[in-house]
């Protein structure tokens, strides 16, 4: 029993790494690039407006998109490492 304590509370502390970096991730890129380095951005253009505005309209939404995705996929790896696969 003190192996499956173990394992789970290493299962339980990657997986909480894993979302914590995601959302470490989607809060730079949607507070982050959309809010406070608008300036900085401004001078970038991005089909017909600046980056920071980019960021706060589609790009935000596509890395939250895309984090979804890399959440599951990192997921199932982290499944198949302790032996919790489908």
């Amino acid at each position: 029993m003190a192996e499956e304590k173990v394992d789970s509370s290493e299962y339980w502390k990657a997986n909480v790494r894993l979302i914590t970096g995601c959302l470490i991730v989607w809060a730079f890129v949607s507070y982050g690039c959309a809010i406070l380095f608008r300036p900085l951005l401004s001078g970038i253009s991005v089909g017909g407006t600046d980056l920071g505005f980019w960021f706060a309209q589609q790009g935000s939404i596509l890395t939250f998109i895309a984090l979804i995705f890399f959440y599951a996929w990192k997921m199932n790896k982290l499944d198949q490492k302790f032996g919790l696969g489908e």
